[in-house]
């Protein structure tokens, strides 16, 4: 089954609001994700995508967050950014995942780009439109194998060609970041921004996963599509031991994000089912399952665990912060932000499964009808925690806690 494809668009009239302060995107937030909520289950089993809430969410000011106000933005911590997508995923985890690659595009073009592009994405976030991503490949050696190559061209231009999948958020945005080799030479990396209408791109709603259905994280094809240099990142030969990333934390924090609301979300939906629908077992001797000590106890430590994941999630995002409030932030101040966002990541593709898992158990046979939806955060958080594995995650902790080792340096920790 595919995604319903809509209609890409090239500019965007949206009138976002004003900057908002930390309270104000907070609120925000939690008001689009509580729409997000009401139609989720629904879309699940359509594999619809999101586009309205999209433009909801695109229109609100809370793209722009992280953007400075000088180019109207609110001027937020990144960790802002994170705290937006945990609340967007208790209402809906595909929303939340469709824009995750917004706003690590946007810190990486605030880093690394020119000023013209910078302003084109600056302009794409308070302008009522969303970055998608064309990253990830399909059927290579390892996930930092990319054959998507960009040839650069004498007449100032370049020309891109490559098959990219796991392309979240390209559908309908106003403009995707592709990563790709320049010149064919895998060593030097580079984004290149083109728009879904552009000569040479094709997106296929081909995505078939079990769980964030709704993403539309399929493929993109990419046949002799022209880009102005001006349009791409070029990030340079990178040597043997290239110096650690301030961006690799930030990205792990918005995934951590997503992982994090899900837990909330299928606790709350799952306590909601269970005290308004579920029945007491026969011999519990209670006329509500509600009223079951067995059923309570677990409920009562799945939220406590919900909330340390929380409580470490806000932690990781102040360690975010950290590096970046210096021009070139301290080693050791780079190693603890991954540090602490690998704890929260890990734990959270472990307890959130189990959150999303024990609910359906408590909740009974009837919590399995699929027009609940109340299955859909497992399968999406189970989907969602595959990016990358928690079980070197631990493994680079211990090595920290047991001999001092620091974390390697590539963005996926």
């Amino acid at each position: 089954m595919t995604a319903q494809l809509t209609t890409p668009h090239d500019h965007v009239t949206a009138k976002p609001r004003g900057a908002l302060d930390q309270a104000g995107a907070a609120a925000l937030a939690d008001a689009v994700a509580a729409r997000a909520a009401e139609h989720a289950a629904e879309r699940d089993l359509a594999r619809s995508h999101p586009a309205d809430l999209l433009r909801e969410l695109a229109g609100s000011g809370l793209l722009a967050v992280t953007v400075p106000q000088a180019d109207g933005g609110s001027g937020l911590p990144l960790s802002v950014a994170g705290d937006v997508l945990r609340r967007l995923a208790r209402g809906d985890s595909n929303l939340a995942q469709l824009v995750l690659a917004h706003f690590v595009l946007l810190d990486v073009a605030s880093l690394a780009s020119g000023p013209e592009l910078r302003q084109t994405l600056h302009r794409v976030a308070t302008g009522g439109g969303w970055i998608g991503n064309a990253t990830a490949e399909r059927g290579t050696a390892h996930v930092f194998d990319r054959r998507t190559s960009l040839r650069r061209d004498a007449d100032g231009t370049a020309t891109l060609n490559g098959r990219k999948y796991y392309a979240t958020g390209a559908l309908a945005s106003s403009i995707f970041g592709v990563a790709a080799n320049l010149d064919g030479d895998s060593a030097h990396p580079v984004i290149a921004f083109v728009r879904p209408g552009d000569a040479g791109v094709t997106i296929d709603g081909d995505w078939s996963a079990f769980g964030q259905r709704s993403t539309a994280s399929g493929s993109v094809h990419l046949d002799d599509v022209p880009v102005p240099w001006t349009d791409v990142i070029d990030l340079g030969v990178q040597p043997a031991d290239p110096p650690r990333s301030p961006v690799g934390a930030y990205d792990q924090l918005l995934h951590a994000a997503i992982d994090v609301g899900i837990a909330r979300a299928a606790l709350e939906d799952g306590a909601a089912f269970i005290r308004d629908r579920s029945r007491p077992w026969v011999e519990s001797g209670v006329d509500r399952v509600a009223d079951e000590q067995l059923v309570q106890h677990r409920l009562g430590r799945l939220r406590a665990l919900v909330a340390a994941l929380e409580a470490l999630f806000e932690r990781a995002g102040v360690a975010v912060d950290a590096t970046r409030s210096a021009e070139q932030p301290d080693e050791e101040v780079l190693i603890a932000a991954s540090l602490a966002v690998a704890e929260v990541k890990a734990l959270a593709q472990e307890i959130a499964p189990q959150v999303a898992s024990d609910v359906i158990e408590l909740a009974g046979t009837s919590s399995a009808d699929e027009r609940h939806g109340l299955d859909r955060h497992w399968r999406n958080v189970r989907v969602h925690s595959l990016h990358d594995p928690a079980r070197w995650k631990f493994v680079h902790l211990g090595r920290h806690l047991l001999d001092g080792t620091p974390p390697p340096k590539h963005p996926l920790i």
